[in-house]
């Protein structure tokens, strides 16, 4: 019985031999059936591995920490209370907790991998598992009024993209999840599944800024239902032009945005932040690591709102409005990997990482 195409991807190569699976099967020049031959598969499929087999992979680590020597840099010499709000496998809580014996960690993440995680960081780290958003509620919990420093290293980590069960990949086979803990009220399959494609449509334009949001949305729609990840990602393959495929992976921004949908992740970053930015003592920092525009533009105008002098219109002569200015810039402009660190963790090249420091 010959393979179908599906069965016959293996290691960036597919058979070109016409089956009877694919009668209409187009051959390049000189395969014929009896001696197939081998072609690359296109260039999104060799890289992210979603459809091929046979590989062999090495147990990959929890979570590599992005920009571990920044955070360690802006956040390392501060004394007292550090959130890290997004503790995930705990790499710069260990980076911080290491660098200053005087430190102490209030970690926070959604996420039940996390606490078991956080096990092993003994009596100087304080674990939560709430979601960001929830920081001064955790705060209050700690009888804390103020914190020294906060460290959000946002989006997912290489545990939750790694663990297909959970369902973030578009490389992995998984069930139609993305929730980043079970406080989340909605999963992917409803999304993809049972919302009307112009809502479908919206969420991808709006938090995936997904060009050809409309025609994946109806291609998702007629395709119902839809049984996993893997399934997901072809379905929106589909729908895209070639020409859009060349690029990364086709499904990547549509995944985005169903993901930030479920976690309602950039209402909940700028309810952290606010509480973050409100309860920072005089002199302490806060990090913010984003990687992808929209949380960046969040954390950039905040940012810029808490350090500005004055709020007057631009077309006032002098400034009436007495406003001072709350925190200062430390990285402007933002920091980003170095392209060792870029090598080493190929994660990290969208890292964006902004700092500010309490003046007032």
């Amino acid at each position: 019985m010959p393979l179908s195409k599906k069965h016959s991807v293996e290691k960036g190569f597919e058979l070109c031999s016409a089956t009877a699976d694919f009668p209409t099967h187009r051959q390049p020049s000189g395969c014929h059936v009896g001696s197939p031959l081998l072609r690359p598969l296109p260039l999104w499929r060799q890289r992210f591995g979603g459809l091929t087999v046979g590989r062999n992979h090495q147990p990959p680590e929890y979570h590599v920490p992005v920009l571990a020597d920044r955070v360690e840099y802006w956040l390392g010499s501060l004394d007292g209370t550090i959130v890290d709000a997004t503790f995930g496998g705990g790499g710069h809580s260990r980076v911080l907790l290491d660098a200053n014996a005087e430190i102490r960690v209030l970690a926070i993440d959604r996420d039940p991998d996390a606490g078991r995680q956080s096990a092993s960081f003994g009596s100087r780290l304080t674990f939560h598992q709430a979601n960001f958003r929830q920081l001064e509620s955790v705060l209050q919990e700690e009888h804390l009024d103020e914190i020294d420093g906060a460290i959000f290293d946002l989006g997912v980590s290489s545990h939750q993209l790694d663990v297909g069960e959970r369902g973030f990949s578009y490389r992995r086979r998984g069930p139609l999840d993305m929730r980043m803990g079970p406080d989340a009220e909605l999963d992917a399959d409803v999304i993809v599944n049972q919302w009307p494609a112009a809502d479908v449509a919206r969420i991808l334009r709006r938090y995936g800024e997904e060009r050809y949001s409309g025609r994946i949305a109806q291609a998702i729609a007629r395709a119902r239902p839809i049984a996993d990840t893997l399934e997901l990602a072809g379905v929106v393959a589909d729908a895209v032009p070639a020409r859009a495929r060349r690029s990364g992976h086709p499904a990547r921004r549509s995944f985005q945005a169903i993901r930030i949908a479920v976690n309602d992740e950039l209402a909940a970053l700028t309810d952290a932040l606010d509480v973050a930015m409100r309860l920072l003592r005089h002199g302490g920092r806060i990090v913010v690591i984003s990687y992808q525009s929209l949380e960046d533009r969040i954390v950039k105008r905040k940012f810029a709102s808490e350090s500005s002098s004055c709020t007057c219109p631009p077309d006032f002569p002098v400034c009436v409005c007495d406003t001072v200015a709350n925190v200062r810039l430390l990285a402007r402009g933002g920091e980003t990997p170095s392209a060792a660190e870029i090598e080493a963790n190929p994660r990290a090249r969208s890292a964006r990482l902004r700092a500010a420091e309490r003046v007032a």
